[in-house]
């Protein structure tokens, strides 16, 4: 089987799966929760912009402004201005989101330890190695092809 073709059955799984859809939220889409769930594990270790939201899913502002504005809305999220750039506006949860991290972040733990029980530490961490580095290669494989798309 190709790794392409593994990669793509344990993503399916785990998008099936996903923590984010343990929010049973009416007021929040998929997306909206898995924006939500990127939102809360990363403003645990720096501050979060619209454009890091943007890059990590690959997807335009005028979408991202629009899914941002409806959690607002709904209070999950507020802006404030970045100290160094008034302009930059920091996303960050509310008590409402708040209440969300640490059952999201025990189901994250839970998945992970089923994924990797039975194997070996460092078959898991040469695993992440390689996945990283497949990654990096697919990246420059895309951006070679973006170029030249643009020429």
């Amino acid at each position: 089987m190709h790794v392409g073709r593994l990669i793509r059955i344990l993503s399916h799984s785990m998008r099936r799966h996903n923590p984010a859809e343990m929010i049973e939220n009416k007021d929040l889409t998929s997306m909206q929760k898995h924006v939500l769930k990127f939102i809360l594990l990363e403003t645990i270790h720096r501050d979060l912009y619209q454009k890091d939201i943007e890059e990590e899913f690959q997807i335009r502002k005028p979408t991202v402004t629009g899914i941002l504005q409806l959690m607002e809305k709904n209070g999950y999220i507020y802006r404030e201005c970045a100290k160094q750039d008034a302009r930059l506006k920091r996303i960050l949860p509310t008590e409402k989101a708040e209440s969300l991290r640490q059952p999201i972040l025990h189901s994250i733990e839970e998945d992970e330890a089923a994924m990797i029980r039975g194997i070996p530490k460092e078959d898991v961490e040469l695993c992440k190695q390689v996945l990283w580095q497949m990654c990096a290669n697919r990246k420059k494989m895309c951006n070679k092809k973006d170029s030249n798309y643009k020429k």
